[in-house]
């Protein structure tokens, strides 16, 4: 029977929310052995090495109760930091990291992390994550001081309580120098913790771009509604009655509203009317991407929900990574759907 992502009000009990910071599903079986390095590309075979290195140190560094239950003083944490472009496996790395050590651990991304934290409160996110071997962040951000300060902060504190860290983030494609996040950026922003981290550059093309076919024109809204009506478990929602929902749940419960559900339908496709609403369609984005859901819509093309001023603002990044990530799933989908 089609349902409707507007009809679903999932709830996350707080007490499962650092739970939920496992690896997409994509990721489950992946490891070292699975990452195959591009030849042309030399940094990523360096970054491998890097990475199982990093990985074979994440013994049990945490402080041991001793007489009285009174914790031993713990270690720091050690710092990895991937710097590269979309695509280039970055996630796969960190994926392999975050199978490689003991538990407990946990791995989100950046956006995650900061919607955990807010839901649980610092103090609250800081003693759920203290016991962990490793915290792996995916595609550490930079557009939002507040949340860049508040993350700084959650790792310094994690760090010096034996919890080591793995980031990486994005680079701009076709983007060497104006915008870059680069290495020095990240360790500007986390001063305190900077002398812990190395820092590894990955280079090489969008993988998910790679000798494929432009982006599919979006399909009628007929068309749509009859393919909705032959997908078993797909989801069947218009644009703003969507985006009005979206506004409704916190980020942390996106990942929730979009489990089970097989493909994505959205009739009525056109650009974002402001931030807000594009900067929840990029979460949404990063679920649906993370549990392989396939997005078909009719309307506008997925490349053109945001507009060009958002693109040259603030959060181009995020909306980069968002359309890379909405154009990957929309051809699956149309490849799927024959």
């Amino acid at each position: 029977m089609l349902q409707h992502l507007v009809d679903r009000n999932p709830q996350v009990p707080s007490d499962q929310l650092v739970g939920q910071l496992t690896p997409p599903a994509m990721f489950d079986d992946v490891s070292f052995a699975s990452y195959i390095p591009d030849p042309a590309e030399p940094s990523q075979t360096e970054a491998v090495r890097a990475a199982e290195k990093f990985a074979s140190g994440l013994g049990d560094k945490k402080g041991r109760r001793g007489l009285f239950g009174r914790k031993s003083k713990t270690a720091t944490g050690s710092g990895l930091y991937l710097d590269g472009g979309f695509g280039v496996g970055k996630t796969h790395l960190l994926a392999s990291i975050y199978h490689a050590a003991p538990s407990p651990k946990a791995f989100g991304t950046f956006v995650e992390l900061t919607h955990v934290v807010g839901a649980l409160g610092f103090n609250n996110a800081v003693e759920q994550l203290s016991g962990h071997s490793v915290l792996c962040i995916d595609e550490f951000e930079l557009d939002d001081p507040g949340d860049t300060m508040l993350v700084s902060r959650l790792l310094t504190e994690l760090s010096a309580q034996g919890v080591s860290i793995v980031a990486t983030s994005n680079t701009l494609p076709g983007q060497l120098g104006e915008g870059r996040f680069a290495a020095q950026d990240f360790l500007r922003e986390i001063r305190s913790l900077s002398s812990i981290f190395q820092t590894i550059r990955v280079d090489g093309p969008d993988y998910r771009h790679r000798d494929l076919p432009p982006a599919p024109e979006p399909v009628t809204s007929d068309r749509l509604h009859e393919l909705a009506e032959a997908t078993e478990g797909a989801s069947m929602d218009e644009f703003d009655a969507l985006c009005d929902h979206l506004a409704k749940l916190h980020p942390s419960r996106y990942k929730k509203l979009v489990e089970g559900v097989s493909a994505v339908f959205i009739d009525g496709v056109h650009a974002a009317r402001d931030q807000a609403v594009a900067l929840r369609l990029v979460v949404l984005a990063d679920r649906l991407y993370d549990a392989g859901v396939p997005v078909t819509v009719a309307g506008a093309r997925l490349d053109e929900i945001f507009t060009e001023e958002m693109l040259s603002g603030g959060y181009r990044k995020k909306y980069l990574r968002a359309t890379s990530r909405l154009l990957a799933l929309s051809r699956f989908s149309v490849a799927s759907a024959g």
